[in-house]
């Protein structure tokens, strides 16, 4: 009896997989983990687990990008968003004394006004989409074999139109990383 309930399953999983596309379940596993860690950074009362949660939304929606074959996105996702705007939150977050902020007085007193502007926004929004969905008519997609290779196409021109502002921003940035790793430093 074990035997043949096993076969069916394992029948109904394969048929499954094989009528949704991967892309598709590929597609809703990075946005339900975008959603759910958006969702987690603002619920979250401590400031380190929101850092971590906000990284993981980011590298989700990273992994969308990629989905998409926007190569160029996916890497600055990564590196500039979940790797250096993070790095900033977490000196941030070391700075502050975490003692004295805890025992500040909160302002949720009036959630009730975020809750009735919230509702007002998502009215607006429905309305706008439904509006608006007639009124852009899209073209069909170009395959994207036909398409240009962007990431290429963006390091020919970055490295050499842009390579002087490129390497003052990169010296730019390694002067604020020294200064908060100085400012981070405890003093003797």
């Amino acid at each position: 009896m074990r035997g043949p309930a096993l076969s069916l399953r394992r029948g109904l999983l394969r048929a499954l997989i094989q009528g949704i596309m991967l892309d598709q379940i590929v597609f809703y596993f990075f946005a339900t983990l975008a959603m759910i860690s958006a969702v987690l950074v603002v619920t979250r009362r401590n400031v380190v687990q929101s850092a971590i949660f906000l990284i993981t939304a980011l590298l989700a929606t990273a992994g969308i990008f990629l989905q998409l074959h926007a190569e160029f996105l996916f890497i600055v996702q990564v590196i500039l968003y979940a790797g250096g705007i993070m790095v900033l939150f977490v000196f941030v977050i070391m700075l502050i004394n975490l003692d004295v902020s805890l025992h500040q007085v909160q302002f949720n007193r009036q959630w009730w006004l975020g809750l009735v502007l919230a509702l007002v926004l998502g009215a607006q929004l429905t309305v706008a989409v439904a509006i608006g969905r007639s009124g852009l008519p899209l073209g069909e997609p170009v395959p994207a074999a036909m398409l240009e290779p962007s990431t290429e196409l963006v390091g020919k021109v970055l490295f050499s139109e842009y390579m002087l502002p490129f390497e003052i921003a990169s010296i730019l940035l390694l002067v604020a990383m020294i200064g908060a790793v100085v400012m981070a430093k405890k003093k003797v």
